[in-house]
């Protein structure tokens, strides 16, 4: 068997994330999402793997490379114009000559999904795909069984879905799918859609079956939220605790994690799992890692600080007397000291948060920023719930951040600085003194002027 990844798309609604990396490429505990497809297509014995790059698809080439390393033979092919999953997928055609499961590029799968699905296709000898129910069906295709989990239908986006149960992005194909493809039509959006060829194989007779998974198990990573559900997701699934770093007399460690190899936790850390913390990381002394938070390699938590539930990406640093909660903080970040991350409304509403310009509800009551690469903050900036920030920008120092910032770009307050003479102010001190009025009323006096200085300086 071979297998087949779709990874080319932009991945617009998570920008800023996707400005600078592919979706197939975001984090999850300290892993790309490709890679845990590509470990369950191991497990399975695939013989090739082919991916359809095309939106930055020379960052994927470049980090799995050839697959040897992980024990696959990987092969690339460009869909040079997004023209859809449809399209992506025909150009596999002449490429592949035996049956083949296809996986979207940007979903996280839980261990053991590719298997299901195939043992799935061994019994039935059709295709099938992966049926999930999920609570907001009408963003995806929805699917209409019969009562032995044969697909009858299957709806795009409806505005009034039949059932919660969609069509997951995971299939198993034979031949015929090809056929099929160069029969379709674009869409609306301009687009040759796989599940339109789906739907044509389905009209005319041929047998294309289901296999449910769990909710938990599947989760299409759309938005940035989606991101630190997956987080919480794979380190939920934990079952023992790896440590390979250097942990120092004074570090408390309360729950399942791992710390990989290199990585240093100075004394008075206190790390409440599950968490991840990866590769060359220091973390310490005197701070607290709370559950659900993953650290990428030689990323920097120092003193004083707070990270909860939160993605912190490769190379980030967050040196001092810093709150990070519910956020995904991309590469090379650099927080400076103060630096508070909202991540609660007053009012308790679920956060909004801008995708492709609609304002878009998170469902979430928690949550914090997105910072894209490279990202600096000075001293004392406060970041409001629901905030993204462009890759490559600078927050200056006291700033109270409450909006988008765009990708490049420095953002500095503007304040009016007042300056008075001491000496001209001593001077006015003992005219007072010794010849007007006693020092107390002086001081009264001198409160309520605009001399610019503060009583208590006197």
């Amino acid at each position: 068997m071979k297998a087949v990844i779709l990874a080319a798309g932009f991945g617009e609604r998570l920008q800023p994330l996707t400005l600078t990396k592919p979706k197939p490429l975001l984090p999850v505990g300290g892993k790309p999402l490709l890679s845990y497809i590509l470990s369950q297509l191991k497990t399975l014995r695939v013989k090739e793997v082919y991916i359809v790059v095309g939106y930055l698809g020379e960052h994927i080439i470049k980090f799995f490379g050839d697959g040897k390393k992980s024990g696959l033979r990987l092969k690339y092919v460009w869909q040079e114009k997004p023209s859809g999953t449809g399209d992506a997928l025909k150009i596999l055609d002449g490429l592949i000559d035996e049956e083949f499961i296809v996986s979207y590029g940007d979903l996280y799968l839980a261990n053991g999904v590719l298997t299901k699905v195939y043992k799935a296709y061994r019994k039935r000898k059709s295709p099938i795909l992966v049926a999930v129910e999920v609570s907001n069906p009408e963003d995806y295709g929805v699917l209409m069984l019969d009562r032995d989990g044969k697909v009858k239908d299957l709806v795009e986006k409806p505005n009034q879905p039949l059932s919660n149960l969609i069509n997951a992005g995971v299939y198993v194909f034979n031949q015929d799918i090809f056929k099929f493809l160069s029969k379709v039509e674009k869409s609306v959006r301009g687009e040759v859609e796989l599940t339109d060829a789906v739907r044509l194989m389905v009209k005319e007779g041929f047998n294309v079956y289901t296999v449910k998974v769990k909710s938990l198990d599947w989760l299409d990573i759309g938005k940035p939220w989606d991101l630190l559900e997956a987080n919480k997701r794979y380190l939920s699934s934990l079952r023992r605790s790896k440590i390979e770093g250097k942990i120092e007399k004074g570090v408390k460690i309360s729950g399942l994690v791992v710390v990989e190899r290199g990585a240093i936790l100075r004394s008075g850390v206190y790390v409440e799992g599950p968490v991840y913390i990866g590769g060359g990381s220091n973390i310490g002394p005197n701070c607290y890692l709370r559950a659900y938070t993953s650290l990428g390699r030689n990323v920097k938590v120092g003193n004083g600080c707070e990270i909860k539930n939160s993605l912190v990406m490769d190379n980030s640093k967050i040196p001092h007397l810093s709150y990070v909660g519910d956020s995904v903080i991309g590469e090379n970040c650099n927080l400076g000291a103060g630096t508070l991350v909202g991540n609660l409304r007053f009012d308790r509403r679920t956060i909004k948060m801008f995708l492709k310009g609609k304002l878009t509800d998170s469902g979430r009551e928690k949550l914090g920023v997105i910072l894209g690469d490279n990202v600096q903050t000075g001293i004392n900036v406060s970041l409001m719930p629901g905030v993204k920030i462009g890759p490559n920008s600078q927050i200056g120092p006291n700033i109270c951040v409450y909006r988008d910032i765009p990708p490049n770009t420095r953002v500095i307050v503007e304040q009016k600085l007042k300056f008075k003479s001491l000496s001209e102010l001593r001077k006015l001190k003992s005219f007072f003194l010794v010849y007007l009025v006693p020092y107390n009323s002086f001081l009264s006096i001198l409160s309520e002027s605009d001399t610019g200085l503060n009583p208590c300086f006197l």
